[in-house]
């Protein structure tokens, strides 16, 4: 067994307490407009997200952190492609969490430099780039930390789809199942993105997310 690999598992645990549960990054709207409904809308709304909106932004982000690009810079550069306020905000919210957690259970020099950052206002605190930071200082290869990050993403948000849609414990597992190639397809799409398409999602899925935060009724925060 690799030295990370149960470090890593319990880095991307959904009992990790990083507020996960309460963010829906705007599928709440899709919901709410009747578009998304069961298990069939609900898989083509999370490939979509994944293959156009977490691989040009948190799995790029990972991919420059392990190639070497500064840390403040892809800080700076995350906050700036974050547009929807509620996004940008659930980001920096389990971004804070990581960092702290991170900090008293794989404490490193990298972690402590990217929370001196975050507390002297230098940079922002993205959850992404919390993660790549842990998992780099814990020896992850690059391959490993995208597969985990995202489909740690896709776990988190199946899960809160469950619940709002509502769907059946069976289909969760089915979306998840159905994930694995979408999850695959994007981290090879990662390896070949140029810094020229950081940020580049759907702006289909961007409106979604600065819709929700004039939803009448919502059951979650993003």
């Amino acid at each position: 067994m690799s030295s990370y690999q149960l470090a890593l598992q319990q880095l991307v645990d959904s009992a990790l307490p990083t507020g996960a549960f309460a963010h829906s990054l705007g599928f709440e709207t899709y919901i709410d407009r009747e578009l998304l409904f069961d298990e069939e809308s609900f898989g083509l709304w999370l490939r979509a997200f994944v293959s156009r909106s977490l691989a040009y932004s948190d799995g790029l982000a990972i991919r420059f952190l392990y190639e070497g690009v500064d840390l403040w810079e892809l800080d700076a550069l995350l906050s700036a492609s974050l547009l929807p306020r509620e996004v940008r905000e659930a980001s920096l919210k389990m971004g804070g969490r990581l960092l702290e957690i991170g900090a008293e259970v794989f404490p490193s020099a990298a972690l402590e430099l990217y929370r001196d950052l975050v507390t002297s206002g230098r940079a922002a605190g993205h959850q992404p780039l919390a993660f790549a930071v842990v998992a780099r200082s814990l020896g992850v290869p690059l391959q490993e930390a995208l597969a985990a990050y995202l489909f740690a993403t896709v776990m988190s948000l199946t899960q809160n789809a469950v619940r709002a849609i509502p769907l059946g414990q069976n289909a969760g597992q089915r979306i998840l199942r159905k994930a694995h190639d979408d999850v695959a397809a994007a981290i090879e799409a990662i390896a070949h993105l140029t810094p020229d398409d950081f940020g580049a999602v759907s702006p289909g899925l961007e409106i979604s997310q600065m819709r929700h935060e004039r939803q009448r009724a919502r059951m979650f925060m993003s």
